[in-house]
């Protein structure tokens, strides 16, 4: 089997991964041949300028668009040869989404938000139930289960999107601009969060195009007019918690 450059069996494995838009009679070559490797518990950033394919290698990756040649394996399986309908359930149980937007519904309460894709495997509402409050205590929230958007912050919200990612149990969680709404304190508290799930073992693949943000990662790799331009090992920024309290008693 193969192994990736942390030792541990690919989650994700592309192959020359291509994808080429058509706009009229002009073609868009968004990839061109992209070769990666993420081994399992692995936290990468993806960073890049716009339009340099990274948003198109996340949706890729996340089974959203198929690639227009080359080969992208997801723990093993060649997902280029899967259905629509197939695809639709490797989303369901295998990846987790997180968006920098939170898309939670407005009027429904934080469980009820996290419960939903739950909904689409046929889970019972006890065990749907029971999930959601451990994934929600998971991202500090098991005091805001009957809470709205409207009476969450921000970040509060965005945990919510994260434990909404987490309740189908993934071996992938991917995260697009996951801070991108948030103010600078919360955005460090909300990567605390995401060290902490991949500590516990959990993959993460977070797009970015904030260096300060791509510091909480263990690896980062930079995308440049479809192809790869660097990918490097880094220094991973902890998450000082002594050092938040004390600003939120300030």
């Amino acid at each position: 089997m193969d192994r990736s450059s942390n030792g541990n069996a690919p989650v994700v494995q592309t192959r020359e991964l291509e994808k080429i838009y058509k706009m009229g009679d002009v073609e868009v070559r968004a990839l061109r041949g992209v070769s990666l490797s993420i081994g399992g518990g692995e936290f990468v950033a993806v960073m890049g300028a716009s339009g340099s394919g990274k948003s198109t290698f996340m949706n890729l990756i996340g089974c959203l668009d198929r690639p227009t040649r080359g080969s992208y394996l997801l723990n093993g399986e060649d997902v280029g040869r899967l259905s629509r309908d197939q695809l639709a359930r490797v989303r369901g149980r295998q990846i987790g989404f997180v968006f920098q937007g939170f898309n939670l519904l407005p009027r429904t309460t934080a469980i009820e938000n996290v419960e939903l894709p739950m909904l689409y495997q046929g889970i019972p509402a006890r065990e749907r139930h029971q999930r959601s409050s451990e994934a929600l205590a998971r991202v500090g929230l098991g005091d805001r289960l009957d809470h709205t958007p409207a009476q969450l912050s921000g970040g509060q919200q965005q945990r919510v999107a994260i434990a909404r990612a987490l309740v189908n149990r993934p071996t992938l969680l991917l995260a697009d601009e996951p801070t991108g709404n948030l103010d600078s304190r919360t955005s460090v508290e909300v990567m605390g969060i995401f060290q902490e799930l991949n500590d516990q073992g959990l993959t993460v693949l977070l797009v970015t195009h904030e260096a300060d943000i791509s510091d909480h990662a263990r690896r980062v790799v930079t995308f440049k007019d479809g192809l790869v331009l660097s990918d490097s090992r880094v220094e991973r920024r902890r998450i000082a918690r002594e050092e938040l309290l004390e600003e939120a008693t300030a």
